[in-house]
């Protein structure tokens, strides 16, 4: 008897997490001029004191709207959580707001100003990233926080920013200066994201962490492959995943074919297993592989493929 009531006590402290509610708690990371910005954590509500690793995520939107707890995001952040992350969703302002907002009043902006417009949004977005996670390291002790173990995610215009974020730490660009002197983060997880340059091609001084990258080849929203225009470059997961390559840094592309800009949100709902693979092995095993998955969509109907670069900035406005 007494061994029977001792293996159910084991078994049951086994499930405790299976159970365990997921707690959200929402708390103002920065106030900038008028934008108080805020970030919700999400994790499970039990007495675990052990350390966990954290996904920060950033949403999708074209830098003109979206928000951290869209209705959509949530499962996500709650699978994440039972998994045993800590997930933080936060605020960032959208530099392309007030762009929309004096289209919508009929004043004319200049093509050759959107590139200047988008790089000067998606910096913004990076800074508040930057800051959020400042304000993460400084919780972590409090929230049992692997420091080690911070990852970033984001979806469109949020996996945008991220890639760039971590672009900045590789290329020391000045804005890192609002991270502690040599932090990076343990690994990034991309859906449908790119980085924009102004200045030419890219340059990495050094290896970046570990990136997952989910994208469709006939995205119309973010490039999937590289775009160049004059000085201006977007250069999508097909473009980055060379260039990783070359470099020998690890890399992880879930790549479907024939679709569109779904691709920013169905890893959430369709991908956990890729996303948990990604994390396992690259961020808390530190394994140094190329993993290149190829999906096809049967039966669907061929979707446009070739977009300039104006078309990618002008589509974020529609």
């Amino acid at each position: 008897m007494k061994r029977i009531c001792s293996l159910l006590v084991i078994l049951l402290f086994i499930s405790v997490p299976n159970y365990a509610q997921v707690t959200k708690n929402t708390f103002i990371y920065a106030v900038k001029g008028s934008d108080t910005l805020r970030l919700d954590r999400y994790t499970l509500s039990t007495a675990d004191n052990r350390v966990k690793p954290c996904i920060i995520f950033m949403f999708g939107g074209g830098f003109v709207g979206g928000h951290r707890d869209m209705q959509g995001y949530l499962p996500y952040f709650r699978n994440m959580a039972k998994r045993g992350y800590d997930v933080v969703s936060i605020d960032y302002r959208v530099g392309l707001k007030k762009v929309l907002e004096r289209l919508k009043r009929g004043e004319k902006v200049k093509r050759m100003e959107y590139p200047a417009l988008f790089a000067n949004a998606i910096d913004t977005a990076v800074v508040d990233l930057y800051d959020a996670t400042d304000y993460v390291l400084a919780k972590s002790s409090d929230w049992h926080i692997d420091t080690s173990k911070i990852i970033i995610n984001g979806s469109s215009a949020g996996a945008v920013s991220v890639l760039q974020a971590e672009y900045y730490i590789c290329s020391n660009n000045k804005l890192t200066q609002h991270l502690p002197t040599g932090f990076n983060y343990a690994g990034v997880v991309s859906f449908a994201g790119a980085i924009f340059s102004i200045h030419g091609a890219l340059h990495w001084d050094k290896q970046p962490a570990p990136i997952q990258f989910f994208h469709g080849d006939a995205d119309n929203r973010v490039p999937y492959n590289k775009l160049r225009f004059l000085r201006f470059g977007f250069y999508g997961s097909n473009e980055l995943v060379k260039e990783l390559a070359s470099m020998q840094s690890p890399y992880y592309f879930y790549d479907v074919d024939n679709a569109a800009h779904e691709i920013a949100v169905m890893p959430m709902e369709s991908n956990i297993n890729e996303i948990e693979e990604f994390l396992n092995a690259y961020v808390k095993q530190k394994q140094h592989l190329e993993i290149h998955k190829q999906v096809a969509q049967i039966g669907k109907a061929k979707l446009k493929k070739k977009f300039g670069l104006g078309d990618y900035i002008m589509n974020n406005f529609k």
